[in-house]
């Protein structure tokens, strides 16, 4: 029985079509359809029922899913480790926030090409949690407080924020003190998020009202150096105009709570070694704090 056809298979399965797994191996959706196919006819059964939504699994289907993706994980274990010692190869997909990717961990990644140069690194830099299964990506890196799913997560890093605001805002508007005054005063936001800090050991939350909002945290970062509102934003966007003055830290005795940076990947029961590896590789990034990761003194 061809791995590749028991690939293909575990692939349709898991992303719920044919496109959506084409996508996720790097082939045309004809040659998706052609495996699926010869693998159906060496059985002899009806694995998958194709409809124009997608494919969705027949009871046999979904028997045979767990066994071939037993399989395949085995192969996939048996060649890392037969592999010369380090050496990675095939195609590692990555979803990287657009606020930071490019500047913090872009570099990483670029690192790891140079260290692996059989690995093929494709990246999508967005602010978006992408679905990581349907988009056909093997891990993701993301800030902030993670939700709960069913997606395996490692934490890399820790990520400080705070509340800051420009001093042409301060001079015209006042700066908060307390989470309660940030209601009267104009919220630099991504939406409709809430906000939380810390009173002590207790966390207080907040949803602030603002009537400028962005998708992406250097827009925010923008519109605070212009006096908009008040943001609430990662210390590793605004570190340079902290330290030029042209943000000030304001609601200093009510930091927010510490955040944390993440790989997460869809569940199974081994992470594959190229996603253990970038891991590792981002994990001694952050224990070298650079900006992204450094705590603001607290007052």
């Amino acid at each position: 029985m061809d791995i590749e056809e028991l690939q293909t298979f575990v692939e349709v399965a898991d992303a719920g079509g044919i496109s959506a797994a084409a996508l996720r191996l790097g082939v045309s959706k004809s040659i998706v359809s052609r495996r699926l196919a010869r693998l159906e006819e060496e059985l002899g059964i009806q694995l998958l029922s194709r409809t124009t939504r997608g494919a969705a699994l027949t009871e046999a289907g979904t028997t045979f899913r767990d066994y071939a993706a037993r399989v395949c994980a085995e192969i996939a274990l048996a060649r890392e480790t037969i592999l010369p010692a380090g050496e990675l190869r095939g195609r590692l997909r990555i979803a990287a926030p657009l606020s930071f990717g490019p500047t913090h961990f872009a570099p990483v990644l670029a690192e790891m090409a140079r260290l692996h140069p059989r690995l093929h690194i494709h990246t999508c830099y967005s602010d978006h949690n992408v679905d990581l299964i349907a988009d056909g990506y093997d891990c993701a890196i993301r800030l902030g407080y993670l939700q709960d799913s069913n997606l395996v997560a490692r934490r890399i890093g820790p990520i400080y924020g705070l509340v800051v605001a420009s001093p042409a805002y301060i001079a015209a508007h006042g700066a908060p003190e307390t989470p309660d005054q940030l209601l009267s005063h104009q919220a630099l936001m991504q939406g409709t998020e809430a906000w939380q800090f810390l009173d002590g050991d207790k966390i207080v939350t907040v949803r602030p009202q603002g009537r400028f909002k962005a998708d992406n945290g250097t827009a925010l970062v923008a519109a605070a150096l212009a006096g908009v509102g008040v943001a609430y934003l990662p210390y590793g966007l605004m570190h340079e105009y902290l330290d030029s003055g042209a943000l000030v830290p304001v609601m200093t005795r009510y930091p927010p709570p510490p955040a944390g940076a993440y790989v997460v990947r869809p569940p199974g029961q081994h992470p594959a070694r190229k996603i253990r590896i970038l891991t590792d590789l981002l994990v001694a990034y952050f224990d070298t704090k650079p900006p992204i990761a450094s705590a603001w003194p607290r007052a």
